[in-house]
């Protein structure tokens, strides 16, 4: 196995993650001690859009990256010369932005001497419950983010296969188009999560499950199913039963999502269930997973919400395991916005 490392000497990754609207950056030790992880959020600014502006969000990242940086590192009390290597989200992400993280990071990695590693931002999100516990593998990973909705399965450290992916919109992209649609504001997944808690009852949605056996999502047609209640209503003269209609869509979502995960551990033999990214901070999903899995006998592990939103810790974490199989990467690496999961998995094996 290729190795970066010493035999005992702790390795501190100083990891920075700007793929979208958060600039984050972050001290990781050892791949799973988080020694510091500052995020500067842009949700305020992109509200009045209705959502994320690629040029207003690189912007935004380059007015505040050294400022960051300058924190992550007076945070975890450690200096320059002691890092290990400088981790950087390499993609998937806006390409603007995801240029202010990779030239900052080979800035720092040639100035301070320091190894490079390109990180994918989906490999971040998955490793980023290995901040909470040690990951065993088998295992098989729920991502539910703005852009991604895959079923991941990790046979082994850092190898990663796609085995069902969203066909069309992903959930938190779903999420934020009914918010809109109900009238409210962007980020609109908390605002659903919120109402559907609270409505007494259901209004009747479709479950998309697609071809027998297939772990593919689909999440256009039920979003079509909540814009026509909408319209239904408003043509009738009567107010639209907005909590009713959130309850509903959310219990679609969720009850697909939780039945194929199970479904995807039991035929792929997992050992854990990991839930990661945005939509992972739902507390629908997180409530309705705890539950089926508690009964199925799956272990499973979710990252608090500091950790499933996206930040610069879990960027740390997903390059220890790259720095430890094989090293780090040459400096005229470059940011790609279509990076493939699969094509990032170690070539240890």
């Amino acid at each position: 196995m290729k190795t970066g490392t010493g035999a005992l000497k702790p390795v501190y990754i100083l990891a920075i993650e700007t793929s979208c609207d958060e600039t984050s950056v972050a001290v990781v030790k050892d791949g799973c001690e988080v020694l510091s992880n500052i995020i500067s959020s842009q949700i305020e600014t992109h509200r009045a859009f209705g959502g994320v502006v690629p040029e207003v969000a690189s912007r935004k990242h380059v007015e505040v990256i050294t400022l960051v940086i300058e924190e992550a590192l007076n945070e975890a009390a450690i200096s320059p010369q002691d890092l290990t290597a400088v981790a950087v989200t390499q993609g998937p992400g806006l390409v603007g932005a995801l240029l202010v993280g990779v030239v900052a990071a080979k800035s720092l990695a040639l100035a301070w001497g320091k190894p490079l590693i390109g990180t994918h931002h989906i490999a971040g999100h998955i490793y980023a419950n290995r901040l909470v516990k040690e990951l065993q593998y088998p295992n098989m990973t729920l991502v539910v983010s703005g852009g991604h909705t895959e079923l991941v399965l990790m046979e082994r450290e850092g190898e990663f296969k796609i085995i069902g992916r969203t066909r069309d919109d992903a959930v938190g992209e779903a999420y934020d188009k009914v918010a809109r649609a109900l009238g409210f504001p962007y980020p609109g997944g908390p605002h659903v999560d919120r109402l559907a808690r609270e409505a007494e009852e259901a209004f009747p949605l479709p479950r998309v499950w697609l071809e027998p056996g297939s772990y593919d999502f689909s999440l256009s047609g039920l979003k079509s199913a909540v814009l026509n209640a909408v319209n239904q209503s408003k043509m009738k003269g009567l107010e639209p039963d907005v909590a009713g209609i959130a309850r509903g869509f959310q219990e679609s979502v969720v009850e697909v999502l939780v039945e194929k995960a199970v479904r995807a551990v039991r035929e792929f033999s997992a050992g854990q269930l990991l839930l990661c990214g945005g939509v992972a901070a739902n507390k629908g999903l997180r409530e309705a997973l705890t539950l089926r899995c508690a009964a199925e006998g799956i272990e499973l592990i979710i990252p608090p919400p500091v950790y499933c939103t996206d930040n610069a810790a879990m960027i740390g974490a997903a390059a220890y395991v790259k720095w430890k199989h094989e090293g780090g990467i040459p400096l005229d690496m470059v940011a790609d916005p279509g990076f493939s999961l699969e094509k990032w998995s170690v070539s240890a094996y």
